[in-house]
């Protein structure tokens, strides 16, 4: 299939995949504003993100209740609230103001992160097309460019109220794109029965997911703060560490895109876990910014099929009824990386500095390859059981 017709085909999730990359992106730039002006140190500051995580794990629960409510316009409608509830974290002027802000932040994000891939998901069933790594590479090409533009900003004096005003105007649009014209019916088999027990690849997919978001999630946090504290970086350069994230998520996910024809999903996750690990100490060890940056490049080109591989095997892995479920439970299961990550890395962080924290990351991620044997195993045992 060719990139143009799975751009058709995407034509509209793609915009809104764009408007949360847009947001995080220019989030992680201004982080080492928004965290001096609100006087947080390092372990306070996690707690304060894993107010976004609290939000954003909560909306998620409440989202297939949204996008029934709303059908075609759920997208689009997402899209204007994520806009709206972003500007409150620039407002907030103490710690408790803006944590509460994150959780309203974090839960937009949430609720639009749901809607936007069940609607994707949908589109690959029916048309029996690979679009997931295409559309999660525009997410992170938004976030690095709106990373770096905000960087720029930033480094000019433009307070962060008014650079998020901006991208709430932009998101806006984004929404006018993502309004879907009709909804197709749903997918035989899209909803599990009630209390089904799932097969052990969940578990073990979603360990997986969870170390790389967990990955992900210390990289967009404290990459900027790394690169101006600790190497002594300005605003625009700290900038560049989660723009490089970004930029080399999108390539390797857009590569991603093509290496499944090739390459096992379990080889790729290895590959992918070990190039994620090597990443994270080159950029806790590195002597200069331009060290740190191809630290943070190599991490976001291994992390970026992690989630998207792990997804793809464990639903190959799992009974075709139990699959919607199997992938709903992974996603949960890994999104509590990111309860885990804040909290984590900003008391490592203040207890013996960002070096040792993106040190521990590398070590965590390292141990996702060895999660793929129980993954495997059971999947074998669940087949063994079937027959």
């Amino acid at each position: 299939m060719s990139l143009t017709h799975a751009i058709r085909l995407s034509r509209r999730t793609l915009p809104p995949f764009a408007a949360v990359g847009i947001f995080w992106g220019a989030f992680a730039a201004y982080t080492p504003q928004l965290k001096a002006g609100i006087g947080a140190d390092d372990g306070t500051w996690g707690l304060v993100l894993l107010g976004a995580a609290v939000g954003s794990i909560s909306a998620m629960w409440l989202a297939p209740r949204f996008d029934a409510r709303f059908g075609r316009a759920a997208m689009a409608l997402g899209c204007v609230i994520i806009g709206v509830l972003f500007q409150a974290p620039m407002w907030a002027g103490n710690v408790l103001a803006f944590t509460a802000a994150m959780v309203l932040a974090g839960g937009s994000a949430g609720l639009l992160d749901v809607v936007m891939n069940a609607r994707l998901s949908a589109v690959e069933a029916r048309t029996g097309a690979s679009l997931m790594n295409l559309n999660h590479a525009t997410f992170s090409l938004a976030y690095g460019t709106s990373a770096l533009v905000a960087g720029l900003l930033r480094d000019g004096g433009t307070a962060p109220a008014l650079t998020f005003a901006g991208l709430g105007l932009l998101s806006a649009g984004f929404g006018a794109i993502a309004l879907q014209r009709e909804l197709p019916p749903p997918v035989k088999g899209e909803t599990r029965p009630a209390r089904v027990t799932l097969p052990p690849v969940a578990l073990w997919g979603g360990m997986i997911i969870l170390l790389a978001f967990l990955a992900e999630q210390a990289t967009e946090a404290w990459s900027a703060l790394h690169i101006e504290r600790t190497l002594g970086g300005g605003a625009a350069e700290g900038a560049i560490g989660p723009a490089m994230l970004g930029f080399t998520m999108c390539a390797g996910r857009l590569a991603g895109q093509f290496a499944t024809a090739r390459v096992s999903e379990a080889r790729i996750t290895t590959l992918a876990a070990l190039v994620t690990a090597a990443g994270a100490v080159l950029a806790a060890m590195a002597p200069t910014p331009l060290v740190a940056y191809a630290g943070f490049g190599i991490l976001g080109l291994g992390v970026s099929v992690i989630a998207p591989m792990v997804f793809a095997l464990a639903g190959r892995l799992s009974p075709a009824d139990l699959r919607p479920a199997v992938i709903s439970r992974a996603a949960v299961i890994g999104y509590s990386g990111f309860f885990i990550g804040p909290p984590l890395l900003g008391a490592i962080s203040e207890a013996a500095g960002l070096r040792m924290a993106f040190v521990a990351v590398g070590l965590l991620v390292a141990v996702a390859p060895l999660l793929l044997i129980p993954l495997r195993a059971s999947a074998r045992g669940t087949e063994a059981e079937a027959n």
